[in-house]
C-alpha cells in the first residue's frame, strides 16, 4: 500500500513537472513572439517616422535651395541682387545641411548601394579644379543651361566639385553669409589666378544645386517608393535614376523582412542593421575620421564644412540621427512606444541606461565644441578630444547593443 501510494505520488509529481515545463514553454514562446514582435513594430516606425521624414525634409530644402540659387542668378544680371537674398540661400543651406547630416545613421541602402553620399558629401573641396572650371568659358556655359546644365554637372564636374561643399563655398566666407559686395566682385580666393566673377559662381553654384536637388530626390523616392512626393518621382524618372534594389524599394525591404524578395531574412538582422550598419557605423567615422583625422594630424585638411565652419554642428546632427534612429521620431526628448530605446528598455535595461547616457554624454561634448573657437580653426584643442571620446563610448554602447540584437530568438 505504502508502496503504490508512493508511486502515485512519483506519478502526480512527474505530471505536475509536465505540466510545468508546458507552462514554461509556452511563457517562453510567448516572450520570444513578443520581442519579436516588437522589433517589427519598432522598424515600421523607425523607417515611417525617422527615414521616410527626414528624406522627405532634406528633399524639399534642396528643391528650395535649387530654386533661390535660380532666382539669385537672375537677379543677378537684374543688378536686383539683395543682401537678403544671399542671407536667405544661406539659411536654406544650413537647413538642408542639416536634415543631410541628420539621415547619416541610415547612410547603408540606397546612399551607399547608389552612390549618393560620396557624390553629394565629398571634401575637401578642390579648389584649384573649380578654379580652373570656372575660368572656363564653355563649361560655364554647358552648365548655365537649365536641367542640360544640371546633367552636365553631375556627370562631368566629379565628386570633388559636386554637392554641399562647393555651394557652401559659393555661400560662405570665414565662418560668415557671403556678402553681396564680395558676390558682385570677381572672386578673391588665391585657388583662383584667372578672373572668375560672382555670375560666373552663381551659375556653377545653380548647376550643382540642381544635380543635389535630383540625387536627394532619388534617395527620398528609392526609400519611399510611390508614397514620396509625384513631382519628385517624376524628376527622378526624368533622370534615369535607379531606385530599387532587386523588386523592392528600400523601406519595402524593411517593411518585408522575412518575406521572399527581402534582404532581410530576420526582423533581429533588421535591428542589428540599425545598431550597426546605421548608427554605429556613423558613430565611428565621427570619432575617428571626420574628426580623428585632424585631430590626430593624420590629415589636417580633412575638415568638414571649412567655410560656413559649421563642423561642429555637422557632427551634432550625425549623434542626432543616431538618437532619432533609436528614439523612434524626430527630436523627441523621450524615446517613442514603439522603438529601439524602448525595447532595450523592456528587454535590457542596464543596456538601455548606458546608451541613453552615452548620448547625452556625446551631444553635450559637441554641444560644448560649439561654444567655442570653429574645428577648422583648432583641430587639435582638448575639447575635440573630449568629443572623440564621448561618441567612441556611445559607439561601444552601439556594439553592445548589436550584439545583443543578434541574439534575440
Amino acid at each position: 500500500m505504502k508502496k503504490l501510494l508512493l508511486s502515485a505520488v512519483c506519478l502526480l509529481t512527474g505530471m505536475m513537472t509536465i505540466v510545468s515545463c508546458s507552462d514554461d514553454d509556452d511563457d517562453n514562446e510567448k516572450k520570444v513572439s513578443a520581442e519579436v514582435e516588437a522589433i517589427e513594430g519598432l522598424a515600421r516606425q523607425y523607417v515611417q517616422d525617422v527615414v521616410f521624414t527626414t528624406y522627405t525634409n532634406l528633399a524639399n530644402q534642396t528643391s528650395d535651395l535649387y530654386d533661390q540659387l535660380e532666382e539669385a542668378k537672375r537677379k543677378y544680371r537684374n543688378n536686383t541682387l539683395t543682401q537678403g537674398d544671399i542671407d536667405k540661400i544661406c539659411t536654406t543651406f544650413l537647413n538642408a545641411r542639416s536634415y543631410w547630416e541628420a539621415s547619416e545613421a541610415f547612410l547603408y541602402g540606397p546612399a551607399t548601394t547608389f552612390g549618393i553620399d560620396p557624390h553629394i558629401d565629398t571634401w575637401p573641396l578642390d579648389l584649384d579644379a573649380l578654379a580652373l572650371s570656372l575660368s572656363n568659358s564653355a563649361q560655364v556655359a554647358m552648365l548655365d543651361n537649365g536641367d542640360e546644365g544640371i546633367a552636365y554637372a553631375g556627370a562631368k564636374l566629379g565628386q570633388e566639385l559636386l554637392g554641399f561643399h562647393g555651394i557652401e563655398f559659393i555661400l560662405f566666407r570665414d565662418g560668415k553669409n557671403r556678402t553681396l559686395a564680395s558676390l558682385m566682385a570677381n572672386e578673391s580666393d588665391p585657388a583662383f589666378k584667372s578672373k572668375v566673377t560672382g555670375e560666373e559662381e552663381l551659375i556653377y553654384a545653380t548647376a550643382v544645386a540642381g544635380d543635389l536637388r535630383d540625387k536627394c530626390f532619388q534617395l527620398e523616392v528609392a526609400w519611399r517608393g510611390e508614397s514620396a512626393a509625384k513631382a519628385h518621382q517624376d524628376r527622378v524618372e526624368e533622370c534615369e535614376f535607379e531606385t530599387q534594389i532587386g523588386s523592392f524599394f528600400y523601406g519595402e525591404h524593411i517593411f518585408k523582412a522575412t518575406q521572399a524578395g527581402s534582404i532581410y531574412n530576420s526582423w533581429q538582422e533588421v535591428l542589428v542593421a540599425i545598431f550597426d550598419a546605421g548608427c554605429s557605423n556613423i558613430a565611428n567615422e565621427v570619432a575617428n575620421t571626420k574628426m580623428g583625422l585632424a585631430y590626430t594630424g593624420e590629415d589636417p585638411n580633412y575638415i568638414e564644412s571649412p567655410y560656413s565652419k559649421k563642423s561642429f554642428v555637422d557632427f551634432y546632427d550625425n549623434v542626432m540621427s543616431i538618437k532619432n534612429s533609436l528614439y523612434g521620431g524626430i527630436n523627441l526628448s523621450t524615446p517613442a512606444k514603439k522603438s529601439a530605446m524602448d525595447l532595450l528598455k523592456t528587454y535590457n535595461t542596464p543596456l538601455a541606461g548606458s546608451m541613453e547616457a552615452a548620448i547625452s554624454g556625446a551631444l553635450a561634448a559637441l554641444q560644448n565644441c560649439q561654444a567655442g573657437t570653429a574645428f577648422v580653426d583648432d583641430p587639435r584643442a582638448a575639447k575635440v578630444k573630449a568629443a572623440m571620446d564621448a561618441i567612441n563610448h556611445l559607439d561601444e554602447q552601439l556594439a553592445a547593443a548589436a550584439t545583443w540584437a543578434s541574439t534575440i530568438k
